[in-house]
């Protein structure tokens, strides 16, 4: 008879591990995921650097449009203000536009997305496949979100900001939630004005703001 209560051993390293492929697979936007994660994780068991390809060449490569913050910040204006988006109706958003089916399922394995999206998350893992760091992601976050319409510096509302650096840094699983959370305190005491709005200078060039 098969044993059913003999406990399953998950090695320490693995979530780590899962989450750099993770983060590794929304940056190559490979054509053939299932192939590309073989190869990663065969290189990885040999000790070698897994694969990892250019953005230049992976648009030699196929017809797929190269996803940029001028797309994001139009799938955002097709949102339309909504916070939730049907999977199937951001599916055809993305698929309109041209961009990489691949990166599509890639951003909803990491976010674990269902039926129902959080529109905000989506697009914050989306923008991480352009930030090679979480702050050059907020960066760019900031941007395709910006309410100022009038040629300024972007920014958006701080309540925004903590929402999405929150969970980028969860889903990154490299900072701590304690060093979130200093960051976030600075950032409302010291450097917030009475417009509750964040600038991207805020977070970029002040040198006590480290969202890393």
């Amino acid at each position: 008879m098969a044993q059913t209560d003999k406990p399953t051993c998950i090695p320490p390293e693995l979530p780590k591990m899962l989450k750099e492929f993770a983060k590794a697979a929304i940056r190559a936007q490979p054509q053939d995921l299932i192939q590309w994660g073989a190869d990663y994780f065969e290189a990885l068991s040999r000790g070698e650097t897994p694969p990892v390809r250019e953005q230049s060449e992976r648009v030699a490569l196929c017809n797929w449009a190269a996803l940029t913050p001028e797309l994001l910040k139009l799938l955002h204006s097709q949102v339309a203000g909504r916070l939730i988006v049907h999977a199937e109706e951001l599916a055809q958003m993305w698929k309109v536009v041209n961009l990489p089916t691949d990166l599509f399922n890639s951003v909803m394995n990491v976010g674990r997305f269902t039926e129902e999206i959080e529109w905000l998350k989506f697009l914050a893992l989306a923008c991480s496949a352009l930030g090679v760091t979480i702050t050059k992601t907020l960066k760019i976050v900031c941007e395709v979100l910006s309410c100022d319409h009038n040629g300024g510096l972007p920014r958006i509302p701080f309540s925004t900001f903590q929402f999405l650096y929150t969970y980028i840094a969860e889903v990154d699983g490299e900072i701590s939630a304690s060093h979130v959370s200093r960051m976030l305190n600075y950032i409302e005491q010291e450097v917030i004005g009475p417009d509750g709005l964040i600038t991207v200078n805020d977070f970029t060039q002040n040198p006590r703001v480290r969202l890393e």
